[in-house]
């Protein structure tokens, strides 16, 4: 007797792992009417972005524009790579680049570890009152908008009337400029952002330690573990996907460094050091109304984040077996 073996799409039974598509319909339809609530709030966020991010993309073809105002963003001429050959011969170009990324560089690098140290110090924390009163210190300033930290920046280190310098003066130190040398710009950015922001990228390791399961730590003290060797074989590996996380995104990140607090800080004094690509585009688009060359600078830098998120994601996707899309 001979067996004859069919295809499954010949025998009308789907292929294992896809199902027909009136089976998705049916599945969609009825997560709809079960979960509405759920996709009803993904309303307003899908438009942020879609009004705020996506949208605005289409006219990111100014970069390759001569742009005139009055024939539009559509009609003014083609240049091709014009904008950004004169953006590559800038004698400031390579200036612009290096201190755009140290500066986030050096942001990634101190403000990561101190997050996680702070998450895992308050986790082991078992008194209250003293663990919150810390949260309420260390995540407070994050609620401080950066034109007041900037200000109380400035006031603090001011020369003449600074507590730094008043302080320094008692033991016989000569008044510093802190602001006004540019050696200084990137630890008063640095660690000015630390002070604002370490708080509360703590409470993201927070929620991932509060995740772990207790068995493992209870397994731990049967097994003799002290609290550090807790800490490093049970806390740490059970947030590192976490951490993981956002250091991919922070190094994508790392040419697009704020432009809000470096402009406030910057003055002519420390200019050398505090010109960074985003207050570039800013001088040049909206001061100098070359819009075609600052749109050519902004994607050029988003192209390169980009680059950096991908690579960064593929690395620790290879080592930790972690990533943005695992």
């Amino acid at each position: 007797m001979t067996l004859t073996m069919r295809r499954p799409e010949a025998s009308g039974v789907p292929p294992r792992g896809r199902r027909p598509r009136g089976t998705r319909l049916r599945a969609l339809r009825k997560s709809l009417r079960y979960h509405w609530q759920l996709y009803l709030l993904l309303i307003l966020p899908l438009l942020y972005f879609a009004v705020f991010k996506y949208i605005p993309m289409s006219n990111g073809v100014l970069a390759f524009k001569n742009y005139n105002v009055i024939a539009g963003i559509w009609g003014s001429d083609w240049v091709g790579l014009k904008n950004f050959e004169a953006f590559f011969n800038n004698p400031v170009f390579w200036n612009l680049v290096k201190n755009t990324f140290l500066l986030s560089f050096y942001t990634v690098i101190a403000s990561f570890p101190i997050a996680i140290i702070l998450a895992l110090a308050l986790n082991e924390v078992r008194q209250g009152f003293f663990k919150r009163s810390v949260q309420l210190v260390t995540y407070a300033p994050y609620f401080i908008s950066t034109v007041v930290v900037v200000s109380m920046t400035i006031l603090v280190l001011a020369p003449r009337l600074g507590i730094v310098n008043r302080g320094l003066g008692f033991f016989g130190v000569d008044a510093i400029d802190y602001l006004g040398d540019p050696s200084y710009f990137r630890h008063i950015y640095v660690w000015s952002e630390i002070w604002q922001t370490a708080g509360y990228s703590a409470v993201i390791y927070l929620a991932a330690l509060a995740g772990i399961d207790p068995a493992l730590h209870e397994a731990a003290k049967v097994d003799g573990a002290g609290r550090l060797r807790r800490i490093l074989h049970v806390d740490i590996p059970g947030i590192l996907p976490t951490a993981v996380i956002i250091l991919v995104l922070g190094v994508g990140n790392i040419m697009a460094i704020g432009f809000e607090k470096a402009f406030l800080l910057q003055n002519p004094l420390n200019l050398s050091q505090s010109e960074i690509i985003a207050t570039y585009v800013y001088k040049t688009g909206l001061l100098n109304a070359d819009f075609s060359l600052a749109t050519a600078v902004g994607l050029f830098n988003s192209v390169i984040n980009l680059l950096l998120l991908l690579f960064v994601n593929v690395i620790a996707k290879r080592v930790t077996g972690n990533g943005l899309w695992s």
